[in-house]
């Protein structure tokens, strides 16, 4: 490229940026130009909130219309409520719309105090079943019901249309928390079409809190629904979800929260391609999701099958949910347990057919269920002590040998050997047969049993309101100090557990680098003081997440590291150094005497020491290789 074609290039550059800088708005134009935009999408917002509200008075003038043209005598009437109880819940079944509007579960206190937790009432919740005819739709929510076989545990809720068509709505309640409902039709099929045998449902809830601590309870109430080919899914807890569509056909669907549920049950299934919704809540509004459930279920307009389904008003409690399913009509497999999330399938193995069995026992015991937490952590620790204690003694063994493996490498002090350094090391490990290796894989086979507490305890129902000691109730934080304003990272207020598990996790952190930091050789010891650092901080971490967590959680974590700390410290004592050193002594003179004994893996460290050596010696001119004859 030449001196010409260079100036053109720079030339056209420079009339580009000033056509560009020429041509830019000023301020005041930019500013204008932001005015007019924030009116145009403020007008555009008004445009399309009034077509929405327009769209929803016609949809509900249509429903009214197309209900009235059929129901006529059932569109007035009295709203009355009757009560199906027994000694576990109380439903309330209104007259308009002849579904249940509130449910109080006996026996739980609410976040008030009460004695009686309500899951629900009328302003928080609404259930719609449509009916689609071929002149006219029929919306239940709209109609006035007649209430007639009246038990404490039945009624009939019948909508008169005339002329012999009837729509019935049948309830029976079981002796503790399922409510088994019916509906049916009389004299109405010529209204549908031959084809028409599908049964649309709205189902709608804002789930309240009922525990004390918003965050921790949010965390685990989720929109659940179980598969029919099998198995359950969520929406997620965190994150909004509108209309997502679920494809598969299921056969449950359940709002839950912590601690309770409430779940339909569908006998034919709920069709393909239902739409969920789960909306998170502010912190303060007194409600954790709001949840939306869209379905179709079967439907016969003869009138000869019913639509059947059931309700479960209740808690999330494993054996409870599993005795459910026996005492279902449907005679289907509903894994309705899985409300109680026992983690992921390594853990929820371990939870399922060893924690929840020994937390039966002990409760049954009728102790308490701080004390149920002690005895739990004690008898893991009796468990894995055998590899707890293998694995101190690898440590040790690692320890008492430090200074002869100090004396072996000393020799590899420069960087680049210290891949030599390291197999000399384990060459001598070897012949003294000691495996670092040992020391670590018992610690880790420890870590599932932590991990399925983690998803046990906060998913246990019966430590709700359950106090020990200075705790109040085990299943949500301990405030030591509380204030009105929420902090970053903090919250409103500081957990004691959370503090005593943290400050436990320090202390025992120090214990086990200083036990460490006495079997580390040479560079180890110095990438130890990152490693020391980064324990040290793991505490403060824990601390911002387990500020909000329950306290039986926090607790259980503080009393299992103090055990651990104790069983670290009665070991410590009762090593005898110089006797382990003899003992190893003498391993090592049997393997030096005996090198057929030596594992395999000893024989290959030992050879690629050798030659290791032999390089080494190559480097610096001090070793010649033998010359072949």
């Amino acid at each position: 490229m030449d001196k010409n074609t260079i100036i053109a290039f720079v030339l056209i550059a420079l009339l580009l940026i000033g056509y560009s800088w020429y041509n830019k708005p000023s301020e005041k134009q930019l500013e204008e130009k932001r005015i007019q935009d924030s009116i145009e999408a403020i007008a555009k917002q008004e445009a399309e909130k009034q077509q929405k509200i327009e769209a929803q008075a016609t949809e509900k003038i249509v429903e009214n219309q197309d209900t009235t043209a059929l129901f006529y005598s059932s569109m007035t009437g009295e709203n009355k409520d009757v009560i199906l109880k027994n000694s576990k819940i109380e439903l309330t079944v209104s007259t308009k719309g002849g579904t249940v509007d509130k449910a109080v579960i006996k026996g739980f206190k609410d976040n008030a105090g009460n004695d009686n937790l309500t899951l629900f009432d009328k302003k928080d919740h609404s259930l719609k079943f449509l009916l689609e005819g071929k002149e006219t739709n029929i919306l239940t929510s709209n109609l006035y019901f007649t209430p007639s076989n009246i038990t404490d545990s039945t009624v009939t809720m019948t909508a008169d249309a005339g002329d012999g068509k009837l729509l019935v709505f049948e309830y029976k309640l079981g002796k503790d928390y399922l409510l088994h409902f019916s509906l049916r039709t009389s004299g109405m099929e010529g209204i549908f079409s031959p084809n028409y045998n599908k049964l649309s449902i709205d189902w709608t809830d804002h789930c309240r809190q009922q525990e004390r601590g918003f965050t921790f309870e949010n965390r685990y109430a989720s929109l659940t629904y179980h598969l029919t080919k099998g198995g359950t899914d969520y929406l997620s807890e965190t994150s909004e979800k509108i209309d997502k569509e679920i494809e598969d056909e299921i056969d449950w669907v359940a709002f839950k929260n912590q601690f309770f549920s409430a779940v339909m049950i569908a006998k034919d299934n709920l069709g393909e391609n239902n739409l969920m919704t789960s909306i998170p809540q502010k912190k303060g509004s007194g409600y954790l999701k709001q949840y939306e459930a869209k379905m179709k279920t079967f439907f016969d307009p003869s009138g000869k099958q019913p639509t059947e389904l059931e309700f479960y008003y209740g808690p999330n409690d494993f054996r409870l949910l599993q005795r459910v399913e026996k005492e279902s009509s449907f005679d289907k497999e509903l894994q309705m347990q899985r409300l109680v999330y026992l983690g992921w399938p390594l853990f929820r193995i371990i939870n399922r057919w060893f924690t929840l069995y020994v937390f039966d026992w002990l409760t049954g015991l009728n102790i308490n269920m701080g004390i149920i937490l002690i005895l739990i952590t004690l008898l893991l620790k009796l468990i894995t002590f055998p590899l707890v204690k293998k694995s101190y003694m690898s440590s040790a063994k690692m320890r008492v040998l430090k200074p002869k493996l100090d004396e072996a490498t000393k020799q590899y002090n420069k960087p680049e050997d210290q891949m030599q350094k390291q197999q000399a090391m384990m060459a001598l490990y070897s012949k003294y047969g000691v495996s670092p290796l040992s020391g670590c894989l018992p610690m880790l086979i420890q870590m599932p049993i932590w991990i399925a507490m983690f998803n046990f305890v906060p998913n246990a129902i019966q430590l709700r309101g359950e106090s020990f000691l200075w705790i109040s109730d085990l299943s949500t934080y301990d405030p030591i100090i509380e204030w009105n304003k929420n902090v970053w990272l903090i919250g409103d207020h500081l957990s004691l557990t959370c503090i005593l598990f943290c400050v436990a996790n320090v202390l025992y952190s120090i214990m086990s680098m200083r036990q460490q930091k006495d079997q580390m050789v040479g560079a180890q010891a110095d990438q130890m003081k990152m490693m020391q650092w980064m324990m040290y901080l793991m505490p403060v971490f824990f601390f911002f997440m387990f500020n909000d967590y329950s306290a039986g959680l926090n607790f259980y974590y503080f009393i299992s590291l103090f055990f651990s700390a104790a069983i670290m410290w009665l070991l410590r004592k009762t090593t005898n150094d110089k006797k382990l050193l003899a003992i190893l002594e003498a391993r090592y003179q049997e393997n030096k005497n005996n090198p057929q004994k030596m594992s395999g893996l000893a024989a290959r460290l030992e050879k690629m020491q050798k030659q290791a050596d032999e390089m080494k010696k190559l480097r610096e001119g001090q070793y010649k290789p033998k010359q072949r004859k």
